[in-house]
């Protein structure tokens, strides 16, 4: 299960959460708004090196390397 990181639209919290799936729908824990996933942090495959071609986008690749 991956712990991902969002923000929130509406009032702009970010945070970071445990899912089953990185397609989970998240609510924000202060004011239960829409959010969205935040890529600004970094980056690291399942081995804990840093993947260098990874953009923290899941659905764009076939996971970490």
């Amino acid at each position: 299960m991956p712990v991902l990181q969002y923000k929130c639209k509406k009032c702009g919290k970010k945070f970071e959460e445990l899912v089953k799936v990185y397609t989970e729908r998240v609510s924000c824990p202060d004011c239960g708004g829409e959010t969205e996933r935040d890529y600004s942090g970094t980056v690291y495959s399942s081995t804990g090196k840093k993947s260098s071609a990874c953009s923290g986008h899941c659905a764009t690749c076939s996971g970490c390397r």
